[in-house]
């Protein structure tokens, strides 16, 4: 077992702080555009005075802190100043409804919220009637007076000026392995969302066991664009806590490709749909061209997939193929490597399956991209590819001290530290979601090879049966389908039907640039929803994608549908698709394509 040696993860960071002292810990983008920073002895400094802030508040050992807030850092500095002081952090995502936001202050039986802006201060008034025991919203950003309620960033400091460093070391001296540091609420694709409870020794446990997994140099230096109410990011930052690294955070979605280039992480993390999103630029900018440059991309992909699969079996790379590469590396592989500031080492893809194809085309590309597992329940990781020991379409070996197995209806099952408490306040769930060995049911289903590599092939709740019997895992067929430039999203049906079908979202970047380049009038997007030759466009791109599956597993009709949002209530906030609310809101279309249903 990976031992830790902390019994909190306070004491985690003052050793982090010691050692690193006037290195910079954190940085983030001014208005201005310019990086600022704070080194890990301001950092700590400011962790004690918000930390005392809170104290003044009132905020007791055991109490929950909301914070509603996109990625930055003033998030992470009010995330372990309450965990510090024996508090737990409860994380909303910036993209929460009104309604949203008000079940999980109410549930997690929050005392105070840490909010960003004017617009996530807006939704709590909206339902300020509703969160009776919130005493105070602290806000992050603007000025704001009259409202005895809010109170800004710089006056909330001043809180806890009369509180002595003894009475914080005091609080911090208190907290225990065993005490909460945080509730991670799932996305909710199927009802109410649940709070997995997580302890400082989850934490502690996990992240020296993701230290040893993967590779850390001194001077290294990563980048955060993850929500940090997923539990994906909070596991990012705790590590960088063991560590001792720099972490930036982005300015937002439409500014992440310049990021990059100014950041140039050597090491970060994404869910898959960054690599997807990337990977579609790359193969439609190639095919743009046309000509001698889409000859250049396929040539240069060609080479790059043979020293890829020689590098996968451990063998040398010939001397003539080694001088293609260069070139190839040159020509076209330096742009992708560009893209991501041009130093990376490796990237982390988790949160949902990746595409075999992608990674074998970043490998190619000299960008090694290693997937991984974990949920809210077991502290984000349970799983992950080595730098040294990894092989694309698995999601790793397990880490360090955790216990992995297949259960006879194939369901995925773990055993480990890093496990959560249990559901906060749902008794029932938490005995459904542990057998009475202490093994974690997962839901998803898999496999695991001779090695000890875990493959994902689908959800249990998720899968399909058709008519015919045929039991379809609809995860795979998705990545395979959404491979194409056109589509941004696709929810698979077929369930008790003679045949799959597809409700699909169209990326529309790349479907404007068809229609503008084949003489497709169009007033707004959505008119190409009903255009029949974007229509056919997509059943040929649907049926080019069938033949990588098998008869059975093949979408046979698709229905065009405007995209899949928070707003509308079809995705989470994690961008995991509502099938239940989707097929219900569409169900006059989805009876269309089974006419004789």
């Amino acid at each position: 077992m990976i031992p830790y040696a902390f019994k909190n993860i306070h004491e985690q960071i003052i050793s982090t702080v010691e050692k690193r002292k006037d290195g910079v810990a954190f940085k983030w983008f001014q208005e201005d555009g310019q990086l600022t920073g704070v080194s890990w002895t301001d950092f700590y400094r400011q962790l004690q005075q918000t930390a005392k802030s809170l104290m003044a508040l009132g905020v007791e050992k055991g109490d929950k802190v909301n914070v509603l807030s996109n990625t930055c850092y003033r998030w992470v500095l009010s995330d372990f100043a309450t965990v510090s002081i024996g508090g737990a952090t409860v994380g909303i995502y910036q993209s929460n409804l009104a309604k949203d936001c008000q079940y999980i202050i109410n549930h997690s039986d929050a005392v105070v919220i840490f909010a960003e802006d004017d617009a996530q201060l807006e939704k709590l008034q909206e339902v300020r009637q509703e969160i009776p025991h919130i005493r105070k919203v602290i806000m992050f950003t603007g000025r704001h007076s009259g409202d005895d309620w809010v109170i800004d960033f710089d006056d909330f400091l001043l809180l806890g000026k009369d509180i002595s460093d003894q009475d914080f070391q005091k609080r911090a001296d208190a907290v225990g392995p065993d005490d909460m540091a945080g509730i991670i609420y799932t996305s909710g694709t199927t009802g109410v969302p649940k709070g997995a409870v997580t302890s400082n020794g989850n934490f502690l446990f996990t992240t020296a066991a993701v230290r040893k997994a993967l590779s850390f140099n001194d001077d290294d230096e990563t980048f955060l664009f993850l929500p940090l109410a997923h539990v994906f990011a909070r596991i990012l930052v705790n590590s960088i806590l063991n560590v001792g690294n720099t972490m930036t955070f982005f300015r937002g979605m439409d500014t992440l490709v310049d990021d990059f280039q100014i950041v140039r992480p050597h090491y970060f993390a994404s869910v898959p749909r960054i690599y997807e999103k990337v990977y579609s630029k790359v193969l439609s900018g190639a095919e743009s061209k046309g000509g001698a440059a889409l000859k250049i991309f396929n040539w240069a992909a060609d080479v790059g997939a043979q020293v890829s699969d020689r590098i996968i079996a451990r063998q040398p790379i010939p001397f003539t193929l080694g001088l293609k590469y260069k070139v190839a590396t040159r020509l076209v592989f330096s742009k992708v490597q560009g893209a991501l500031g041009g130093r990376v080492r490796y990237c982390i893809s988790g949160a949902a399956p990746l595409n075999p194809t992608i990674a074998k085309f970043f490998h190619a590309a000299g960008v090694l991209v290693l997937e991984g597992i974990g949920m809210s329940e077991n502290t984000s990781v349970t799983n992950v590819n080595r730098p040294d020991n990894y092989k694309f379409g698995y999601v790793g070996p397990p880490i360090e001290g955790v216990q992995q197995k297949i259960a006879p209806d194939g369901e995925i099952c773990f055993k480990g530290p890093n496990n959560m408490q249990g559901y906060y306040k749902m008794p029932e769930k938490t005995r459904e979601t542990f057998d009475d060995d202490g093994w974690l049911l997962t839901g998803d289903l898999g496999e695991i090879d001779a090695d000890g590599f875990l493959k994902v092939t689908g959800r249990k709740k998720d899968l399909i049966i058709t008519a015919g019997g045929k039991n379809i895992a609809p995860s795979r067929i998705e990545g395979i389908i959404a491979t194409s430039k056109y589509i941004n999203q696709i929810c698979i049906i077929g369930d008790q039907r003679k045949f799959l079908s597809a409700l699909i979202t169209l990326d529309e970047e790349n479907t404007k640039a068809y229609a503008d380049a084949n003489g497709i009038a169009y007033k707004r997007f959505d008119d190409l929803l009903r255009n029949d030759r974007i229509q056919a466009l997509l059943e040929k791109e649907v049926a080019e994608k069938n033949a990588e599956l098998a008869s059975f597993e093949s979408i046979k009709k698709i229905h065009l549908v405007p995209e899949f949002t928070v707003e509308n209530e079809m995705i989470t906030p994690t961008f995991k698709i509502k099938k239940n609310i989707v097929s219900e809101n569409y169900k006059t279309a989805i009876n269309g394509m089974y006419p004789d249903k």
